[in-house]
């Protein structure tokens, strides 16, 4: 990492001369290439080439259809209101000189692990290009592709083009959660001098930046790659591919978004929780001084962490969900408009473009009604922050009820079943239940005005062990109501769109796979208003830590808790809603996956018998493949965080100062030790998630060759995807629950139940809370990019299984 000398060599000065000054660590601003490039270039010029730029998208859109030119101008007005957004939250002030110092010395840790874990992912993505490439070549082609002339270069070309912009987009992604969040945490920092009620719509106004940035950027992209493809290959006119198998060509921009979103999270995981947990052990349960608090070595480490773990690894995550969930239902869509003989199966395909445009029309409304208020800070700080974001997203989800019901109307009418519309409306309906339920799910397990979190804090006042006892069986417990409303949802959807009227040629019903995608976009359907949510916790955290480290007084302290506490709320809800939305967008890209197969192989590929040994061997090494990928995650933690908690602890004893104020901690230090080590730790896990669904397919390819089974390898790996779905959806929750129960069980000990800050129970808490983190915030929110990135890749690598 880029410190300042005064910083790497300790040379502070006396730490009582400036009790309330935090060290100038900044080096030279960081801002990635594309961007420096862009402000190199003269104004007009730049003008010009957007004004140019805008002409082609709206050209191929108008030269695809007039719904494309919808979805640009949406995306492009969101865009606009991000600006805004963004112009407001700038314009709060930083507070007094030492909040800023703090909050430029986050600004150079987060930016500099981007630069660094960014780059080693550039070239594993690049390197993964050149495989697919290469696999691409030399692949067979379906029918469908030999009838259009589509040879296996050009196939490989567009494969390899959607892969590398879907990573580009996705890093972008992240990017942009970052430079917000590093941003916004100094001004929570001041508005919370001021009121709660300001720090929170400023919080929430920051956040609300990234998620329309993140959903515009997911939709636009796949609109633009989308009508790139439609004019380039003329499709529609004779003798060039059909509409509807033009989706196919969009997996690789699903795969590139889960590869990037994948290594992000865990890398960014890794760096979090591993000087989370160090800062916690050595700083709370050894020196018992406060969190955040600025003698701890760790707390820069920490507080960068909860930037590149929590914002850009989950802003590159929910890019990752929504591109996986439009483009499988783009080929649900084409699929289903194919068989049922639709004449015009545009809107079927275009569908889930739609519907984000207007989650983008709805998050926005829901963000600015959260307004600031007159009152007093005193007054504000009584207000409770979770009751003002769920007006907020009450308010968001009756308008996307609303909107959700006149896309269906406006594009999936069709003469030949007249009222399938309103059956897929209703699927619709299902799914934005379905979300709310999940939110409410999780929140009752992971807030601490509920039971399950207030019992779990009393079973700490008996000791660490029942502690841990109690919070394990809570995360075990909570995946039963999650699973019966999947349960429930996907047998719903499945039902109202098998009895909406669409029949194939041999009069079948052909809507149910079509309906549970319509439930899956109708979930995700806040997707920009829920990650608002989710940025708000990190944002808070940091506030609150610079308004520790900067000393400020105990009222902002309070106000910061009381933000924080809910953050860590809405972070657990809105990493259930993510696990549901995966469940969802997983049953989908398998059902994609079977299509495909059967498209390469021209035999039928509708069921998956595991009653064949090598079935079934496949959903076993499925399973583990979780468990595995899940314990490297989090031992990857626990090794790095071994190495925080000597560092820390070699400072305090060499450095008997630091406790007394006269001497400097060396912040640095924690910091290049977190970097480097997470990323060096988020390689081994990545890999095994990409490697094994490729190698266990080959094998068993090969073995069904000699024993005269063709499809052998691809039926092999349904069952690993089948059984790692499963698998993962229920650790994911456990995990995710878990985690953030224990950290919710602390922070109410720390509001002063069961004894308080300092007590025998608060120090069990600690330790639950240290357990749990790289629970929730490494392993958890993995699982579920893994799973779906397994999707995409069994997708983009079915050729290799046949």
């Amino acid at each position: 990492m880029m410190m300042g000398d005064d910083v790497e060599n300790g040379n502070l000065g006396p730490y009582q001369d400036r009790p309330r000054t935090f060290p100038n660590m900044r080096s030279k601003t960081y801002t990635p290439l594309i961007f420096r490039i862009l402000m190199g270039i003269n104004v007009r010029v730049l003008v010009i080439l957007l004004l140019l730029g805008f002409g082609y998208v709206f050209y191929v859109g108008a030269s695809t259809s007039p719904i494309i030119v919808f979805v640009f101008s949406v995306c492009i007005v969101s865009f606009l209101l991000s600006i805004y957004l963004t112009k407001w939250v700038l314009s709060k002030d930083e507070g007094p000189p030492e909040m800023a110092q703090i909050s430029e010395a986050i600004r150079d840790g987060a930016e500099g692990f981007f630069r660094t874990q960014y780059g080693t992912i550039s070239k594993m993505a690049f390197l993964l290009a050149l495989v697919i490439f290469a696999i691409y070549l030399f692949r067979s082609t379906t029918p469908q592709q030999e009838s259009s002339g589509l040879g296996r270069a050009t196939s490989a070309y567009i494969t390899v083009a959607a892969f590398l912009l879907g990573a580009l987009c996705s890093g972008v992604a992240g990017y942009v959660g970052m430079w917000v969040s590093v941003r916004a945490n100094v001004r929570v920092s001041s508005a919370a001098r001021r009121s709660a009620r300001e720090a929170l719509q400023v919080a929430v106004r920051a956040g609300g930046f990234s998620a329309l940035v993140v959903v515009g950027m997911a939709v636009i992209g796949i609109a633009i790659l989308y009508s790139t493809f439609y004019v380039w290959l003329g499709v529609g006119s004779p003798g060039s591919m059909k509409v509807t198998d033009l989706p196919l060509l969009l997996v690789g921009y699903g795969f590139g978004a889960s590869f990037v979103a994948l290594f992000a999270q865990l890398g960014g995981g890794i760096y979090t929780k591993a000087a989370d947990v160090g800062a916690d052990l050595v700083g709370k349960v050894e020196q018992g001084i406060p969190e955040d608090d600025p003698r701890n070595p760790a707390v820069i480490a920490d507080l960068v962490g909860d930037n590149v773990g929590d914002c850009a690894a989950r802003g590159a995550d929910l890019f990752e969900s929504i591109a996986a969930e439009i483009i499988s239902a783009m080929i649900l869509g084409g699929t289903m408009a194919q068989r049922c003989k639709i004449e015009d199966p545009s809107g079927f395909i275009l569908f889930p473009l739609v519907v984000h445009s207007f989650d983008l029309v709805v998050s926005s409304i829901g963000i600015l009604s959260i307004r600031s208020t007159r009152d007093s800070g005193v007054k504000s700080a009584i207000e409770d922050p979770m009751t003002i974001l769920e007006k907020g997203y009450s308010v968001t989800i009756i308008l996307a009820v609303l909107t959700f019901a006149g896309s269906t109307r406006w594009l999936l009418y069709t003469e030949q079943a007249p009222s399938a519309w309103l059956n897929f409306a209703l699927c619709g309906l299902v799914g934005i239940i379905t979300a709310y339920i999940f939110v409410r799910i999780t929140k009752y397990y992971t807030d601490y005005k509920h039971e399950p979190v207030r019992t779990l804090a009393l079973s700490s006042s008996t000791g660490h062990g029942t502690n841990i006892i109690a919070g394990v069986s809570l995360g075990l417990e909570s995946t039963a109501l999650p699973v019966l409303v999947i349960s429930v949802s996907i047998i719903s959807a499945f039902w109202l769109g098998h009895t909406s009227g669409l029949v194939d040629e041999t009069g079948s019903p052909n809507g149910g796979l079509f309906g549970t995608a319509v439930a899956t976009m109708g979930m995700l359907s806040t997707a920009a208003y829920i990650l608002t949510m989710d940025m708000f916790g990190p944002i808070a955290d940091n506030a609150g830590g610079i308004v520790e480290m900067s000393q400020q007084p105990e009222s902002v302290r309070e106000i910061t808790d009381v933000l924080d506490a809910v953050g860590n709320t809405t972070k657990a809800t809105t990493k259930g809603f993510a696990i549901g939305s995966a469940a969802l967008a997983s049953f989908l890209l398998f059902s994609a996956y079977m299509d495909e197969v059967a498209s390469f192989a021209n035999e039928s590929f509708k069921q998956v018998d595991i009653a064949i040994p090598e079935v079934f061997i496949g959903g076993l090494l499925g399973s583990m493949l979780i468990f595995l990928f899940s314990a490297w995650a989090c031992s990857a933690v626990g090794r790095t965080a071994q190495e925080v908690v000597k560092e820390v602890r070699r400072q305090f004893i060499e450095r008997p100062g630091i406790m007394e104020y006269k001497e400097k901690p060396d912040y640095s230090r924690c910091v290049a030790i977190v970097a480097s080590a997470s990323l060096r730790e988020m390689i081994k896990p990545g890999a095994l998630a990409i490697i094994s669904p490729i190698v266990v397919g080959f094998v068993f390819r090969v073995l069904g060759h000699y024993t005269g089974h063709p499809l052998l390898g691809a039926k092999v790996v349904a069952a690993l995807l089948m059984f790692a779905t499963v698998s993962g959806i229920l650790m994911a929750l456990f995990l995710n629950t878990a985690g953030g129960a224990w950290d919710n069980a602390k922070k109410f000990i720390e509001t002063g139940a069961l004894g308080g800050k300092g007590s025998d129970a608060h120090k069990a808490a600690v330790t639950g809370d240290t357990v749990g983190d790289p629970f929730k915030d490494t392993a958890g929110p993995s699982l579920h990019v893994l799973i779906k990135m397994l999707a995409t890749i069994t997708l983009v690598m079915a050729p290799v299984f046949l």
